[in-house]
């Protein structure tokens, strides 16, 4: 499918009531370039570790939105020249004048498939569903994969520490019960049973991880009673944490952001039996003191180990007997 985007140049003070007024004539979905930063309120609201350098605010902004390039759209693009010519009565939305531009026919949800290959982590070969296995792989331990639009390829470098974490703190140990925090594409909870676990319990806040880790039991033959996954927020969410239960799991994994572990340190103790593992990582090395302090005011853990790969860090700690 091809579409039209149509672009405003306008005053940052304007799109607010840019937005609204489009969107009340029927615009779905506005896209909004700027050079304002984002607040320390917005970043914790979206997990946010890492900000853009962004130029100096000049106060100018870009408005843009897409139709379909297949429909008949002249209805909707006089009554969006109506209401602009309306807004510059009391407003200083900029010229008013649209630009447009054609987008190409894409597929942007399946594009990025190209560019997953089979790989390895230790002695566990990664693959998408999609991939055949490489004639001369070796492996112990296959797992097949197909994040749809979960996280987790398994590709970055937090989900290898996680996973090289979980053959270390899994070997030679039986009837293991894992909690996955953050669970995604549910690649750490397969590789947890892969590597020998009992049984994993999953949890996200996108319903469409759910649906991903569904799918991706399915590829590994994973059973229902193996993996259960839910949607929630097991750090407020009362009844997740009571589906999670309680001094139950022998390892947890958090493979999420700084912020979210910090407060995870606090709470999901009482998850774990005593001397369980909490393997966490997502942690961008700038924020790699700030986790390890929160380790060091907790009394429920201890720091086991620090691991590194590139510019991101993990790291273990037990819960304390």
């Amino acid at each position: 499918m091809k579409w039209e985007k149509y672009t405003l140049i306008t005053k940052t003070d304007a799109v607010d009531i840019l937005s609204a007024s489009l969107g009340d004539i029927g615009v779905e979905g506005i896209e909004i370039e700027d050079n304002i930063p984002l607040t320390a309120e917005e970043t914790k609201g979206m997990f946010i570790d890492i900000l853009p350098e962004l130029p100096e605010d000049e106060g100018i902004a870009k408005v843009s939105f897409y139709l379909d390039s297949e429909s008949d759209n002249t209805k909707l693009l006089e009554d969006i020249k109506v209401t602009l010519d309306e807004l510059k009565e009391f407003c200083d939305i900029g010229d008013g004048v649209l630009i447009k531009s054609e987008t190409e026919d894409k597929d942007w949800i399946n594009n990025w498939k190209q560019y997953f290959k089979p790989f390895y982590v230790g002695d566990i070969l990664i693959k998408p569903t999609w991939e055949e296995i490489p004639e001369d792989a070796k492996y112990k331990t296959l797992i097949q994969i197909d994040p749809g639009t979960a996280f987790g390829t398994g590709a970055h470098e937090t989900t290898k520490l996680c996973i090289l974490a979980l053959e270390k703190y899994l070997k030679n140990r039986e009837n293991v019960r894992v909690l996955d925090v953050g669970t995604g594409s549910g690649i750490l909870g397969i590789a947890a049973l892969k590597l020998g676990a009992e049984c994993v319990f999953g949890t996200d806040l996108d319903d469409m991880a759910i649906d991903a880790v569904m799918e991706n039991m399915i590829s590994n033959e994973i059973g229902m009673t193996e993996f259960v996954a839910v949607c929630g927020d097991i750090l407020t969410d009362e009844n997740i944490m009571e589906l999670a239960g309680y001094e139950k799991f022998d390892i947890v994994t958090a493979n999420i952001l700084a912020p979210v572990i910090i407060e995870l340190i606090k709470t999901v103790a009482k998850h774990m039996r005593k001397g369980g593992i909490f393997i966490t990582s997502g942690i961008i090395d700038t924020k790699e003191a700030d986790v390890v302090l929160a380790f060091k005011k907790s009394e429920d853990f201890e720091i086991l180990e620090i691991n590194h790969l590139g510019e991101w860090v993990s790291i273990v700690a037990k819960k304390r007997e």
